[in-house]
């Protein structure tokens, strides 16, 4: 792992609003990956099993449309501030590698096989996504080209999925189903590439090469967003127009959830216009929440409004999102490779002492889940309490 540079609080002023959703992202991804009994816990931690959503499924495209928008607005301050596009792509790639490595150190700790390591992965399309975007926009400031973009990427998968035969099966919706689980293209492209024990489903990825291209539309619909928070606007006006965006684009996703499914294992294009949707409505939700703190602090003259409690629980995730991430997976890892003497390893046998302490699997598997997101939060405090942020 590159060593990351440490950063005191930036002077200049935060969304905090992107912090907060970050913070609830990062938690709830860190909730749902690390479940006492995964295949116990209530339907709402658990992705669909294929077409279908729950609110699982939101977690990491939120994630990325978070990533469109930072773009925008860091690459935009450090353009104001004179620094070069050259010097700004070669931040860029640095960043992209970094990120990419941290996801096979992640998908490989602590064993580190070659011969059943996973290249694709969350962090590994977090960098490819943020690569591309990022590179788009030191090319051209402009949104029309971005929203053109990410439209081409969606109707183009869409027609890749629907009418391009897979070989050895047929067409879809002809020869085979739309959308099979192991007879589509996206799942026959990851097997050309990688043998079974390097894809996380053996017979294909949820994280692979050719639903990239529609994750790259995610992220381009968070750098609209961001150009648009950064548009002269006022804020009641911007809170406004994202809320709208984000009804508009549910209902696009519905829309075309009967010709196109909308399922994350292959981040569909409804998908994507889908969850984007939601994205954006929590979004406009924590702009509200923080406009209406700042409210209180202008009609509290003489006394500071203290935030709420929660308002530093998100924080201290949302500040340093990426560490906290990489530590709840390898710690994930860690505990679940430790065996002792009853056979089981730690996870499980913290997970059955809950259990045997609450009957009730669904309840016992969430209490895990909140005292494992717990446990990742107090470092990641400890850095936030220290005035230090982990950037690479």
């Amino acid at each position: 792992m590159e060593q990351s540079r440490l950063h005191l609080v930036p002077k200049a002023p935060r969304l905090v609003a992107l912090d907060l959703l970050r913070g609830l992202t990062i938690g709830f991804m860190i909730l749902v990956n690390d479940n006492g009994d995964g295949n116990g816990a209530y339907w709402a931690l658990k992705h669909a099993a294929w077409n279908g959503f729950t609110p699982t499924d939101l977690v990491f495209p939120t994630f990325l449309f978070l990533v469109g928008i930072s773009t925008v607005l860091s690459t935009a301050k450090r353009l104001a501030r004179g620094e070069s596009k050259l010097t700004l792509f070669t931040h860029t790639l640095r960043r992209a590698v970094v990120l990419y490595l941290l996801g096979l150190l992640v998908n490989s700790f602590p064993h580190f096989a070659l011969s059943t390591m996973r290249f694709y992965g969350v962090l590994p399309r977090i960098a490819l996504c943020y690569l591309v975007i990022a590179s788009l926009y030191l090319v051209s400031r402009g949104w029309r080209d971005k929203l053109v973009l990410a439209l081409a990427a969606l109707l183009g998968y869409w027609m890749l999925m629907r009418l391009v035969p897979v070989p050895g099966y047929g067409v879809p919706t002809h020869q085979i189903p739309l959308l099979d689980r192991d007879a589509n293209l996206a799942a026959w492209l990851d097997r050309a590439i990688f043998a079974a024990p390097h894809l996380y489903e053996r017979t294909r990825d949820p994280e692979g090469l050719l639903s990239t291209l529609p994750a790259v539309a995610t992220a381009l619909f968070g750098m609209l967003t961001g150009q648009w928070l950064q548009s002269a606007r006022s804020a009641a006006q911007k809170l406004k127009g994202i809320a709208l965006a984000g009804l508009l684009s549910l209902a696009l996703g519905a829309a075309w959830n009967p010709w196109f499914p909308i399922n994350k294992k292959l981040w569909t294009s409804s998908y994507v216009f889908f969850a984007a949707g939601w994205s954006l409505l929590l979004l406009a939700l924590w702009m509200w929440v923080e406009q209406r703190y700042e409210q209180h602090q202008e009609q509290a003259s003489e006394r500071r409004v203290s935030p709420p409690w929660w308002h530093t629980v998100l924080l201290v995730f949302g500040t340093n999102a990426i560490a906290a991430y990489v530590l709840s997976e390898l710690l994930a890892s860690a505990i679940g490779s430790i065996h002792l003497a009853s056979g089981h390893n730690v996870q499980q046998a913290a997970y059955l002492a809950i259990h045997a302490v609450i009957g009730n699997v669904p309840l016992a598997s969430l209490v895990y889940s909140l005292l494992y997101v717990a446990v990742c939060w107090v470092p990641v405090w400890m850095l936030y309490r220290s005035r230090i942020f982990l950037k690479i």
